[in-house]
Protein backbone atom coordinates (compact mmCIF):
# COMPACT_ATOMS: atom_id res chain seq x y z
CA UNK A 1 0.00 0.00 0.00
CA UNK A 2 2.83 2.37 0.56
CA UNK A 3 4.34 1.91 -2.70
CA UNK A 4 1.03 2.12 -4.62
CA UNK A 5 0.91 5.59 -2.51
CA UNK A 6 4.31 6.96 -3.08
CA UNK A 7 4.48 5.48 -7.30
CA UNK A 8 0.46 7.49 -7.65
CA UNK A 9 1.92 11.01 -5.83
CA UNK A 10 5.04 10.61 -8.32
CA UNK A 11 3.15 10.07 -10.98
CA UNK A 12 0.23 12.75 -10.57
CA UNK A 13 3.14 15.39 -9.13
CA UNK A 14 5.73 16.81 -10.49
CA UNK A 15 9.04 16.48 -9.09
CA UNK A 16 9.90 18.44 -6.11
CA UNK A 17 5.68 18.67 -5.23
CA UNK A 18 5.57 15.26 -3.34
CA UNK A 19 5.42 15.24 0.43
CA UNK A 20 4.29 11.68 0.47
CA UNK A 21 5.95 9.98 3.46
CA UNK A 22 7.60 6.60 3.00
CA UNK A 23 8.75 4.21 5.49
CA UNK A 24 11.13 6.45 7.10
CA UNK A 25 9.05 9.01 7.08
CA UNK A 26 5.64 6.82 8.34
CA UNK A 27 7.90 5.61 11.16
CA UNK A 28 8.75 8.90 13.14
CA UNK A 29 7.53 9.07 16.71
CA UNK A 30 5.42 11.92 15.75
CA UNK A 31 3.50 9.71 12.76
CA UNK A 32 0.57 7.14 14.05
CA UNK A 33 -0.77 5.34 10.91
CA UNK A 34 -3.82 2.93 10.91
CA UNK A 35 -5.05 0.46 8.27
CA UNK A 36 -8.01 -0.91 7.42
CA UNK A 37 -8.39 -4.83 5.94
CA UNK A 38 -10.70 -6.88 4.59
CA UNK A 39 -9.73 -10.33 6.00
CA UNK A 40 -6.04 -10.71 4.98
CA UNK A 41 -5.51 -7.45 2.37
CA UNK A 42 -4.84 -3.96 3.76
CA UNK A 43 -7.62 -1.58 1.56
CA UNK A 44 -6.84 1.92 3.39
CA UNK A 45 -4.18 3.15 5.01
CA UNK A 46 -3.29 6.99 6.40
CA UNK A 47 -1.61 8.38 9.33
CA UNK A 48 -1.67 11.37 11.20
CA UNK A 49 1.57 13.39 12.26
CA UNK A 50 1.66 15.40 15.42
CA UNK A 51 2.81 19.23 13.92
CA UNK A 52 2.93 20.55 17.66
CA UNK A 53 0.20 20.18 20.44
CA UNK A 54 -2.87 21.93 19.09
CA UNK A 55 -2.14 21.11 15.63
CA UNK A 56 -1.47 17.88 13.21
CA UNK A 57 -1.04 17.07 9.85
CA UNK A 58 -3.41 14.18 8.07
CA UNK A 59 -0.75 12.60 5.85
CA UNK A 60 -0.82 9.18 3.46
CA UNK A 61 -4.33 8.74 2.57
CA UNK A 62 -4.65 5.55 0.45
CA UNK A 63 -7.12 3.47 -0.71
CA UNK A 64 -6.44 -0.24 -2.48
CA UNK A 65 -7.82 0.63 -6.11
CA UNK A 66 -10.23 -2.77 -5.71
CA UNK A 67 -11.74 -0.90 -2.95
CA UNK A 68 -12.57 2.52 -4.25
CA UNK A 69 -15.96 4.66 -3.62
CA UNK A 70 -16.57 2.05 -1.33
CA UNK A 71 -16.69 3.89 1.81
CA UNK A 72 -13.36 3.29 2.85
CA UNK A 73 -11.33 6.22 2.73
CA UNK A 74 -14.30 8.21 4.62
CA UNK A 75 -13.93 5.71 7.24
CA UNK A 76 -10.05 5.76 7.79
CA UNK A 77 -10.60 10.37 7.86
CA UNK A 78 -13.43 9.85 10.41
CA UNK A 79 -11.23 7.57 12.28
CA UNK A 80 -8.48 9.62 12.06
CA UNK A 81 -10.75 12.92 13.25
CA UNK A 82 -11.69 10.89 15.97
CA UNK A 83 -8.52 9.75 17.00
CA UNK A 84 -7.42 13.55 16.46
CA UNK A 85 -10.17 14.92 18.98
CA UNK A 86 -9.32 11.93 21.55
CA UNK A 87 -5.64 13.45 21.48
CA UNK A 88 -6.85 16.76 22.73
CA UNK A 89 -5.95 18.98 18.80
CA UNK A 90 -7.59 21.70 18.01
CA UNK A 91 -7.23 21.62 14.45
CA UNK A 92 -6.63 19.31 11.50
CA UNK A 93 -4.49 20.45 8.81
CA UNK A 94 -3.21 18.75 4.96
CA UNK A 95 -1.45 19.11 1.87
CA UNK A 96 -2.99 17.58 -1.60
CA UNK A 97 -2.84 17.83 -5.21
CA UNK A 98 -4.09 19.92 -7.69
CA UNK A 99 -3.98 17.57 -10.48
CA UNK A 100 -7.33 15.89 -12.15
CA UNK A 101 -6.55 13.25 -10.23
CA UNK A 102 -6.65 14.60 -6.56
CA UNK A 103 -10.71 15.40 -7.38
CA UNK A 104 -11.92 12.70 -5.88
CA UNK A 105 -9.76 13.86 -2.72
CA UNK A 106 -10.86 17.10 -2.64
CA UNK A 107 -14.49 16.24 -2.67
CA UNK A 108 -14.04 14.03 0.30
CA UNK A 109 -11.93 16.35 2.47
CA UNK A 110 -14.73 19.29 1.73
CA UNK A 111 -17.54 16.72 2.71
CA UNK A 112 -15.71 15.92 5.77
CA UNK A 113 -15.57 19.22 6.80
CA UNK A 114 -12.38 20.52 5.63
CA UNK A 115 -12.05 24.11 4.24
CA UNK A 116 -9.21 25.39 1.91
CA UNK A 117 -6.24 27.07 3.86
CA UNK A 118 -3.18 28.98 3.02
CA UNK A 119 0.45 26.74 3.78
CA UNK A 120 0.85 26.04 7.02
CA UNK A 121 4.10 24.36 8.49
CA UNK A 122 7.00 23.86 6.35
CA UNK A 123 5.36 24.25 3.40
CA UNK A 124 5.48 26.50 0.87
CA UNK A 125 2.53 27.93 -1.93
CA UNK A 126 2.89 26.15 -4.86
CA UNK A 127 0.07 25.81 -7.88
CA UNK A 128 0.63 22.09 -7.09
CA UNK A 129 -0.85 22.09 -4.30
CA UNK A 130 -3.63 22.57 -2.09
CA UNK A 131 -4.17 23.13 1.63
CA UNK A 132 -7.16 22.06 3.67
CA UNK A 133 -7.14 22.19 7.31
CA UNK A 134 -10.81 22.25 9.98
CA UNK A 135 -11.15 22.78 13.33
CA UNK A 136 -11.85 19.46 15.24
Amino acid sequence: MIKLHLRAAHENSPPGSVFALDLTGLRDPAVTVWSAWDRNQVIGLAALKQLDTSHAELKSMRTAPTYLRRGVARAMLDHVIAQARARGYRRISLETGTAESFTAAHALYERAGFTVCDPFGSYIDSVFATYYTMAV
